[in-house]
Order: structure tokens, then sequence, then C-alpha cells
């Protein structure tokens, strides 16, 4: 029997002490949580915890373990958004299938989830948008998924949007470059398998009333090609427009969480042709601004308004002191006098329902419909405190980072 498990840190070995000579089912339940609202998996699934991390054992055959352990190294090297491998166990006795094993992705939550919480906000059509940016960006990328599904897929909040997670690759080709064919053969597999899913849904009156689910299946292709032209097209324009029209391109990309690389621009007679280099790694822009200028690691759409909140502070600074604010000065009291009293107002019962960037996200967004109804602001403090008892505190726990669901068992 043979176990890999791919560094930095000592998290594998810290692995090494369960039964893996043991089938799953017959894994004693003590060692292992039951991780609530978890998505729908034709293979034997269980998650363990240690240390305050939970990580999924799935059992496969071998020869899938293997593929999917290296194509999710892979995706995880380039920044594709996918679940972080962590090892794989295989020669297991008895001719028993491997077990992969798998980081869980802190604050995600399964589609029928989504749909069945008290507090959910997502529409349908964003669902369908997350799916296919996930599923672009996948692509363009050479990643033939061939299981494209929203039981495949795990969501995460990004400031009020979602985040979509490939979770398996069991069935994923690698291609240098896939051509138009692969690209709609799987497209139409998820059409397919959404049309199926949202269907589901609907018969435990969990879809929205008024939604058609096979109508919603059918719009998938064409919210794809949408996007595919956006990120992959090529443009002409007058060279006197060169300046500003290539800004705009960027902008737009980035807008739509994709990143530039190489910009291809072509000049002749008839004009200037735009090719844009479009990288498929994780949306980083405001993220790394972020990091950079407070420490913190959020992702994109939450990096985007915590520097919105960020400039707004200094603005204020620099109006209330009458002298110009250095960005490192701004950044710090921001993070120190606006930011974290939010975060540690969190009464530790409550902590872990959200991330903290989004708990101080949906901050902001309370604050301004608190001051909306009174006519003035309310000001943080009275909108953190009406936040925590009025919203979070109704927050199921079922959306939780893996330490609290190691406080359960």
């Amino acid at each position: 029997m043979r176990y890999l498990f791919r560094p930095p840190g000592t998290e594998g070995a810290r692995l090494l002490s369960l039964p893996w000579h043991q089938p799953l089912e017959e894994w004693d339940p003590d060692l292992l949580l039951e991780v609530p609202q978890r998505g729908i998996s034709r293979h034997v699934v269980r998650f363990v915890a240690e240390q305050g991390q939970v990580f999924a054992l799935k059992e496969i055959a071998e020869p899938l373990a293997r593929h999917e352990y290296a194509l999710l190294g892979e995706f995880e090297e380039e920044g594709l958004p996918a679940v972080s491998v962590l090892g794989v166990c295989v020669d297991r006795p008895g001719g028993q299938d491997a077990i992969l094993v798998t980081r869980y992705l802190e604050y995600s939550m399964s589609y029928r989830y989504l749909f069945s919480r008290p507090s959910a906000r997502q529409s349908v059509d964003q669902l369908m948008d997350t799916m296919v940016v996930l599923l672009v960006r996948l692509h363009l990328a050479g990643v033939f998924w061939g299981d494209c599904s929203l039981s495949n897929t795990l969501f995460r909040l990004d400031a009020g949007a979602l985040a979509a997670h490939l979770v398996d690759a069991e069935t994923a080709e690698r291609h240098p470059q896939l051509s138009r064919g692969q690209r709609h053969y799987d497209l139409d597999l998820a059409r397919e398998r959404v049309g199926a899913e949202l269907l589901d849904l609907q018969f435990g009156e969990l879809l929205p009333e008024g939604v058609d689910p096979i109508e919603v299946a059918e719009s998938l292709p064409l919210r794809y090609e949408r996007l595919w032209d956006e990120v992959t097209r090529e443009e002409v324009f007058h060279p006197d427009e060169q300046r500003y029209r290539v800004a705009e391109r960027l902008r737009r990309l980035n807008d739509l969480g994709f990143d530039v690389g190489e910009v291809e621009l072509v000049t002749s007679d008839e004009g200037a042709r735009l090719r844009v280099e479009t990288r498929v790694s994780s949306p980083g822009q405001h993220r790394r601004e972020l990091f950079r200028l407070t420490g913190l690691e959020v992702q994109e759409n939450q990096a985007r308004r915590l520097l919105n909140d960020l400039r707004s502070y200094r603005a204020y600074l620099e109006q209330r002191t009458g002298r110009p604010v250095p960005q490192a000065e701004a950044s710090t009291r921001w993070l120190t006098e606006v930011y974290q009293p939010v975060v540690d107002a969190v009464p530790k019962e409550l902590a872990g329902r959200l991330a903290p960037a989004e708990v101080f996200h949906e901050v902001l967004e309370h604050r301004w419909f608190l001051s909306e109804q009174a006519g003035r602001d309310v000001g943080a403090t009275k909108a953190t405190r009406s936040y925590i008892d009025n919203v979070l505190s109704r927050t199921p726990e079922e959306i939780t980072t893996p330490s609290v669901i190691a406080r359960r068992t």
C-alpha cells in the first residue's frame, strides 16, 4: 500500500494513521465528519478532520484516481478554480479502489444548499452565469471537463456574487487547445446535466416559482457563446482610437474576472487589429492590491469592495486632517480602525458562519440599508450590532469554516 501526498506542510503526514487498509464504508464513524448539504456523488465519499482542517476522501478506481490527482495538481499550480488535491492512496489490500484526498473548500456550498437556505439571495440566472464563467476558464486552459454539472461544482459567496470551483476531474482531459467541437460537446453535456439537476430542485420545491428548468438549461449555450466571444474575439478599430479602445477592452475583461496576458496590436492602413491573450488564472488584480496594502487574503469581488471602502476612508482622513494622507498610513489605519473592529465584533458562537471579508461586505450593505431608512448615516458601530443580531445570527451554521465543522465532532 502506498500513500502519496503533495507538499508543502505536514498535512499528508498527519493523515497517515488513518485505516487506509479498510474500505471507506467500514471506517469507524468516530473518525469521520458529517458535512451537511454536500453534493451527490456516485462514489463513496467521506470527510475527516485533523487539527482544525477538513479533508474529503473519495474511493475510486486507481487509474482514475492517479489521473485526477495529477490533473488537480496541475490546476492548482496554474490557479484554475478547482479544489486543492492533497494525496492519493494506491495499491490497497485485496484489490480495493484507491482513495483520493482533497482539501475541503472553506465556506463552500452545494447548489442544493444555495437554494435551500432561508437567506438565499442567489438567482438561477446568477448560478448559470457563474457556471459559464467556470466552463470558459477551463476551456481557455485546454481542459475538456466531460462531466460539467452543478453536482460537480462548489460555490462560494464573494461579496454577494458567486464563485464556482470544479470538484470532480476524473473525466477531465487536458489538451494544448480545445477545438470548437470539443468545447460544444462539453457544453452539450453540461446543458443536459444542469437541466436534470434543476428539474430535481423543482421536484423538491427548492426552485423559485415561475422558473422553467428546461428553459434555463437551454440558455447555457447562449450565455457561454457571449462570454467566449467577449474574452477571445479580435477587434478592429481606427488607429486614433487605439489608446482608449485597448484600455476599455482590458477593463471589461478584468470586470468579467479574467486576467490579461499578452496584448497583440497590429496596425495597417485599414485600421488597428487587437488580439488579447486571456489568462485563465483566478482573477487577481484587486486581490493582489489589497494584499499588498493590508495583508488580507480574500476573493476578488470582496477585495474590490474592501478597496473601495479603503479609498473612501482615505478621502475622509484627508478631509478631516486637511493634509494628504500617504497610502501606507491610510491602509494601516483602515485595517485597525475600520475593518478589524467589525470582524472582532462577531461573537465566538457566530464566528465562522461567513468568511470575515464577506461579513465586512454585508455590514457595509446593512449600514447603507439602515441609513436609507433613517435618512442619515447610522454609523459603523450601530450597523455592525444590528447586522450581527438580525442577519448573521440567522445565518445557518451549515456554511461554515472547517474549524466549526471539526468542533461538532
